[in-house]
Order: C-alpha cells, then sequence, then structure tokens
C-alpha cells in the first residue's frame, strides 16, 4: 500500500471519529439542564474538539467538521433557525481564530475566547437579520461575556489537550 494512501486513509478516518465526538458533545450539551436567563448562552463543548482539529490539522478541517456537526446536530436535536445561527456564527468565529492562532500572538485559551464571544455576535446577528429585529443586539454584551467565559474554560481544556496529544506519557512496562 502506498504510504500516503495510507496516512490519507488513517486522517480520514481519524477526522471521521473527531465529527462523531463532536456531535456526541454537542448531544451532551443539549441534554445538560443549563438554563440561563438570556437565550443562546451554551458551554461550547463542541468547541473542545473543534479547536484541537484547527491546531493539530489546520482550518479546512476544522471548518468541515464544524459544519457537518452543525447540520447534524439542526437535524437531530434543532431546527432550521439553530442551523442558521450556527453557521453564520462558524462563518465569523472560525476565519479569526484561524489568523491569532496563526499570528502565534495568542494561546490556544486566548484564541478559544475569541472565538466563543465571535460565534455569539454572529449568532446575534443572524438573530437580527431572520427576526427583523435590531434590538436583539441589546443581548450582545450579555453573549459576549458568556462566550468569553465559556472560550477561556474551553482554551484551558484544549491546552491540556493538546499538551497530552503532542507529548503522551508512554506507560513504563
Amino acid at each position: 500500500m502506498n504510504p500516503a494512501c495510507h496516512f490519507t486513509a488513517k486522517k480520514t478516518a481519524f477526522l471521521g471519529l473527531l465529527t462523531a465526538l463532536a456531535l456526541i458533545m454537542g448531544y451532551v450539551e443539549y441534554l445538560i439542564p443549563f438554563r440561563f436567563p438570556v437565550p443562546g448562552v451554551k458551554l461550547g463543548l463542541p468547541n473542545i474538539v473543534i479547536l484541537v482539529v484547527l491546531y493539530l490539522y489546520g482550518f479546512r478541517e476544522a471548518f468541515t467538521i464544524s459544519f457537518i456537526r452543525i447540520i447534524l446536530s439542526g437535524v437531530l436535536f434543532g431546527n432550521v433557525f439553530g442551523i442558521f445561527y450556527s453557521l453564520t456564527g462558524l462563518l465569523i468565529s472560525l476565519p479569526v481564530m484561524n489568523i491569532l492562532k496563526k499570528s502565534r500572538f495568542f494561546t490556544v485559551t486566548g484564541v478559544s475566547a475569541a472565538g466563543g464571544a465571535l460565534f455569539n455576535t454572529g449568532q446575534i446577528l443572524a438573530a437580527c437579520i431572520a427576526s427583523l429585529t435590531p434590538e436583539i443586539i441589546r443581548y450582545l454584551p450579555v453573549l459576549l461575556i458568556a462566550g468569553e467565559a465559556a472560550g477561556v474554560i474551553i482554551g484551558i481544556i484544549d491546552t491540556i489537550l493538546l499538551n497530552r496529544l503532542r507529548h503522551p506519557v508512554r506507560p513504563e512496562i
């Protein structure tokens, strides 16, 4: 077997597993009875996977997994508006996260915090467009704070994960 073909098949299989993991984490988040007075506030558990993919594989792979997860989550657990809101958040947050990552000026936690805030900004823009109600923008400060907080938590988790994935601890036998 061609070594390049083996690598491609292995990468595809691993990315498929990560897509499934992101979808499962989205479902777990859906099941958690986390209620906040402002609609749209979530923990962002699938972003643990997306950020790891962004750092280990790159933008294209992270975007693909995010896109597939959003569509599948919307079909399985949500609705068309949820897909629209999430896709808008994705289109605003992930490109900026990629730029911040490439700049090497931001830590994983900083990239994640920016992504959380920008994702919520995209969702607010989508809600304003979908509802033709610009007053919805009043929720933005609360969602920015929530996105930053969730992004910091996800960033800390991802920093630990990335360190372990890059430098695995080998058990002594």
